[in-house]
Order: structure tokens, then C-alpha cells, then sequence
């Protein structure tokens, strides 16, 4: 007899998984998983983001949630088949709920569920209005009278926010509220972007003059339409301004520039808030019953402060308000940090002929922009794997399904591999003097960049200036500003005309307390982190993002960032969690998280 394929192996187990759920025997559901197991799912039994870590969390959950989440039709995905590799069969899975239907990805080891992820797809009977259902645009032959789209399109503008109230007001239009924006004008749920800037793009077009992407092209696509084909590998920050900009018209958003959030105000009784924008010199007040707070976490500028700072005769800011290298010829600048935007500040200053002084304070992690290529990105995002039949959805989906709890041991090898390969480079970056760390357990940028958010610089180009001399190193604690430069802790002075606190930014709770209240902004607490207990990621272990694309302590407050792949990738299911409110469909959170930390 021959043996069975994998995919008739692992149709079995979801047959037998799905009859024990539907049956409600959770004890037998549970015994399927193994004792190490990790359940991540992302809104569809939750209405929440959560990772359900070993058998008791996993029995805890579905004792809550399923007399209600009611799933069925536990399947191999549809064009799919499974796959066997040394007693690791792999699959993705469909599935339904109650209200929605629902798509993911089993590793079954040795018998018993290792991982599973669970996420909504779909709400039934709101579903996107695409392919064979895609709207007809045309209306020949109706009614006398009946406005085009054109007509509809300028109403629409005209009204919204002013005779009309949205649904969602979403604060921020970079590229995460314009991706949130996206989704939710595709499910009919009306919104408003707020952008201060007089332009789409202008986040970008505003940063120093060297700025680009760091991550790749098929890491960044948007939702619903890819960059073309022959788009560069890094984007230089104009064009992504550009392409943002086209976006924003394209996906016909409702995006307010020259437009600052002034307050919000949160009524408990009526479940809506009162927010007060300024638009083009007036006051205007919106009543939306969701408020998203996208303002980036690289938003609220953070610049310690140093003892000094209001003597020094100079010209100093933020790294984010830093202009280019054009005016500072023949000046002496001293940029204080070592991370992303110090490298490319620095480099750029150094290529305009500036005197240029990096100051670093403390470890940080540096990757060759081809060796994160090749190494850590190459299997899911890269022209190789586009060839290969690797979409950018599976992509984000695989990444996603890796718990938070395990992901660092399936990083430190991909780091390793670089550190052997890039020897050299780390070998004369030491001799210069730069001090390199490679995360707290040898993970490497990942796990920094979710810990964290910061102590990185993916290399492209800076790191041989710095080898060569070319850009002047200095390490040590900033101990003052004089009038004429940044003193250290060593005693030792660098002379300086221009300072640069390229010192990263704050928590995005930061802006809550600016336009709701300090009060909001405990309750709601941190955001970004995951509860790691390695520097900057203060315990207790969360297991998600804290804060993000998620219901918080607030309600109806949300979190919505990261890069370009964590926009593209989470607004769905935050889009999904917003549109299920607006139906009045029912969304009992599960585990939802506590506050531990204020900022």
C-alpha cells in the first residue's frame, strides 16, 4: 500500500482538529498540539493580536471564544498542497467562523501542532468588492439626472467632515495612514486622513537630502498596487513622496493636507470622539467614532537634555528636521548618535565636503545592506523569490506565522552567516574604533527593530567613510554643550558650528498625551516593544508589538505604524477590526492587553 501524500496526512489532521472544535471538545483539540506550541492569531478568534504560547494558554483561549467564534471547514487552502520534511509537515489552511472567513498556516511536528496562525481574511456579507465583484464604473441608461463619478467623487470631498461626519478619523498621512486609508475605503467605511504637510509625501520629501529606503523594493509594496517592475531597489525618498502622492489620488482617499490635529476628546456615554483640526487657517470639528493615531514611530523627536544646550552658540535640531548639506560648507558639524539617520547624515555631509564628527554613545548594530538582501531577506522578499512564486501576501503571512517567542533562534543563525561572511567588514569597522553589537542574543536587526525600533544601521555606504577616516569617529557620553562644541565624559571636546541630535524618538503614546491628555496616554501606556527585557524592551513579555494595529485600554483608540511592510501588512486586520464596529457586528476582545509602562 502506498504511503499517503502529505497533503492527504494533513487533510486528516484538519478533519480530526476541525470535528473536536465544532464538537466543543476542546480537551481533545488541545491534546493535538504539543507542549511547546504557539498559537498566533490576528483577529479572527481573537479580536485581538495575540499569541497563545503552550497548551494552557491555547485551552484558556477556546474556552473563552469558541461557543462564539463557531469555525468550520478546516481545509488545505484551495491550489495548495502540503508539504513533509523531516517529520515537519507544512500547509496553508483555510477556514471559516461565524462572521468570517479566515486563512493561515500549520507546522505539524511529530503528530501534534508546533505552530499555527490563524488570521481574517474576510467579514461574510462585507466583503472587498474586487475581481469578478469589482464595481462597474459605467451607468448607461439610468436615471435622468444621475451624477458620474466625477460628480460623486467631488461631492464627496465637499461634504465630508463638514455636512457629513466619517466613521474613522485617522491622524498621520504617511504611509501607514495612507495604507490603513486604503483598506478601509475598499470595506465602504468612511475616513478622514489628517497630514499637516501641504503635500502627500511631503514626510519624505521634508527629510535630509540623502534619504532613501533602506529595505528593498518587494519588502514596501502598498496594498492593492505593487511598485512597477523596473522601480529601484531602494527608493530615493522624492520618489516615494511621489508615489505616496499618486496613491493617495489613485485610491481616491479622503486626505487632508495643511491640516493639524489640535484635540480629542473622548465621550463615554455618546462613544464618540470630538476632535478639533485647523484647516487651511480654520477651525473645523470632527465627531468620528474611531480615532488612529498613525503618526509613525519614528514621529515625536526625542532630544535629550543635555546640560548646556542653551549656550551653545551654533546651530542645532533634530535629525529629523535636518535640511541637507548644502549650507554647511566649511562649517564643522557634530552629529550625536550612530544609527540609521546619523550614517546617512553624516555620509551625505562628508560627500557636500563638510568636516563631519560622528558621535557614538553606545553599541550599535550594523548589517551590509547585501548581505540583509541576500541572507535575510532573500528567501521572502527578492526578485529570486518573486520568480520563484513567492508572493508578497504568502511572504508577509510566513514572516508573520514565526512567534515572537521563538523568532530570535531562527534570526541568530542568519546573523551568524553574516558575521562570517562580512568578517572583514566588522574586523576594520573595530579598528576605527566603531563600537558593534549584534543585538542582545546575537539576533540582529529584526529583533532590535521589534524590540525596540532603534540601534541599527543597515549599511550603504557610511560604515567604509567611517573605516576609512573619512568620517571622524568619537565614543564616549555626552557629559555637556559648550558654547562652541559637545564636551564628553573623557574630557575630550569636539569643536563644533553645527550639532545634529540624531537621538531617535519617542514612544507614539507621546502624542496622545499632546492632544488627549496625559491621563489617556498612561492608560493607554508604551507602544512598540515586546516585552523582551533586553535593553529598551522593558518585561513583562507581551509577545506582540505592544499598542499596535490593536485594541488598546482606550477603546475605540488605535495604534497604527512601522515600516512600509508592517503597514501594508497590519492594516488589514486593524481595517477589519474597524469595519466589524461600524456593522455593529459583536467583537468581545480577548487578552486584552494590560498597561505596564507610561512612555
Amino acid at each position: 500500500m502506498l504511503d499517503k501524500t502529505p497533503s492527504t496526512r494533513m487533510q486528516a489532521f484538519l478533519d480530526k482538529f476541525g470535528r473536536a472544535i465544532e464538537a466543543g471538545q476542546i480537551d481533545e483539540a488541545v491534546g493535538m498540539f504539543a507542549d511547546q506550541c504557539y498559537w498566533r492569531d490576528l483577529v479572527a478568534f481573537t479580536w485581538n493580536i495575540k499569541t497563545m504560547e503552550g497548551r494552557a494558554q491555547v485551552k484558556d483561549m477556546l474556552q473563552a471564544r469558541l461557543a462564539e467564534v463557531k469555525p468550520t471547514n478546516w481545509q488545505i487552502a484551495e491550489g495548495e498542497d502540503a508539504t513533509d520534511s523531516d517529520g515537519l509537515m507544512e500547509s496553508w489552511i483555510s477556514f471559516e467562523t461565524d462572521v468570517a472567513r479566515g486563512y493561515g498556516l500549520i507546522r505539524v511536528k511529530n503528530g501534534q501542532i508546533w505552530t499555527l496562525l490563524t488570521t481574517m481574511v474576510e467579514l461574510k456579507g462585507h466583503e472587498e468588492k474586487s475581481g469578478f465583484t469589482r464595481p462597474l464604473g459605467a451607468k448607461h441608461g439610468q436615471d435622468v439626472g444621475t451624477k458620474n463619478w466625477i460628480e460623486e467623487r467631488e461631492e464627496e470631498l465637499r461634504t465630508l467632515g463638514y455636512e457629513k461626519q466619517p466613521y474613522v478619523v485617522i491622524i498621520g498621512g504617511g504611509q501607514g495612514g495612507i495604507a490603513l486609508g486604503a483598506r478601509l475605503r475598499q470595506l465602504g467605511v468612511s475616513t478622514i486622513i489628517i497630514e499637516k504637510n501641504e503635500r502627500a509625501g511631503d514626510s519624505w520629501r521634508k527629510r535630509y537630502k540623502s534619504l532613501c529606503l533602506h529595505d528593498p523594493v518587494w519588502y514596501d509594496h502598498l496594498p492593492y498596487l505593487d511598485f512597477p517592475k523596473n522601480w529601484p531597489v531602494f527608493s530615493p525618498k522624492d520618489k516615494i513622496g511621489d508615489w505616496l502622492e499618486m496613491y493617495t489620488k489613485v485610491m481616491e482617499l479622503n486626505y487632508w493636507t495643511s491640516t493639524t490635529a489640535k484635540s480629542a476628546k473622548y465621550d463615554e456615554t455618546t462613544k464618540e470622539w470630538t476632535v478639533v483640526v485647523e484647516r487651511d487657517g480654520k477651525e473645523i470639528t470632527l465627531k468620528p467614532k474611531q480615532l488612529v493615531f498613525a503618526t509613525g514611530m519614528s514621529g515625536k523627536a526625542n532630544i535629550p537634555n543635555f546640560k548646556g544646550r542653551d549656550r551653545f552658540k551654533g546651530e542645532q535640531h533634530h535629525s529629523s528636521q535636518h535640511p541637507g548639506p548644502d549650507s554647511y560648507k566649511g562649517k564643522k558639524v557634530a552629529v550625536i548618535g550612530s544609527n540609521n539617520s546619523a550614517h546617512d547624515i553624516c555620509a551625505a555631509l562628508y560627500e557636500a565636503g563638510v568636516d563631519v564628527t560622528m558621535i557614538q554613545r553606545s553599541t550599535t548594530h550594523i548589517v551590509k545592506s547585501d548581505s540583509l538582501m541576500e541572507i535575510g531577506l532573500g528567501d521572502l522578499y527578492s526578485e529570486r523569490a518573486v520568480q520563484g512564486g513567492m508572493t508578497t501576501a504568502k511572504a508577509d503571512l510566513i514572516f508573520a506565522s514565526l512567534p515572537y517567542a521563538i523568532m530570535h533562534e531562527f534570526q541568530k543563525p542568519v546573523y551568524d552567516k553574516i558575521r562570517e561572511v562580512d568578517a572583514k567588514f566588522y574586523e576594520d569597522l573595530e579598528k576605527a574604533g566603531f563600537r558593534l553589537d549584534f543585538g542582545a542574543d546575537d539576533s540582529g536587526l529584526f529583533m532590535k527593530y521589534l524590540r525596540r525600533g532603534s540601534g541599527y544601521y543597515i549599511d550603504i555606504g557610511a560604515s567604509q567613510l567611517i573605516i576609512d577616516g573619512k568620517i571622524k569617529l568619537v565614543a564616549g557620553q555626552v557629559e555637556e554643550i559648550t558654547e562652541t562644541g559637545v564636551k564628553l565624559d573623557n574630557g575630550q571636546e569636539i569643536p563644533a558650528d553645527v550639532i545634529v541630535y540624531a537621538t531617535g524618538y519617542g514612544s507614539m503614546n507621546g502624542w496622545v498625551a499632546d492632544l488627549i491628555d496625559q491621563e489617556t496616554a498612561d492608560k493607554v501606556g508604551k507602544c512598540w516593544g515586546l516585552g523582551s527585557g533586553t535593553p529598551k524592551d522593558p518585561g513583562p513579555w507581551e509577545g506582540e508589538q505592544r499598542n499596535m494595529w490593536k485594541p488598546t485600554q482606550q477603546e475605540a483608540l488605535w495604534f497604527h505604524g512601522g515600516n512600509l511592510h508592517q503597514s501594508r501588512h497590519y492594516s488589514q486586520f486593524l481595517s477589519l477590526q474597524l469595519k466589524a464596529r461600524m456593522e455593529g457586528i459583536p467583537t468581545p476582545v480577548y487578552g486584552l492587553q494590560e498597561s505596564h509602562h507610561k512612555g
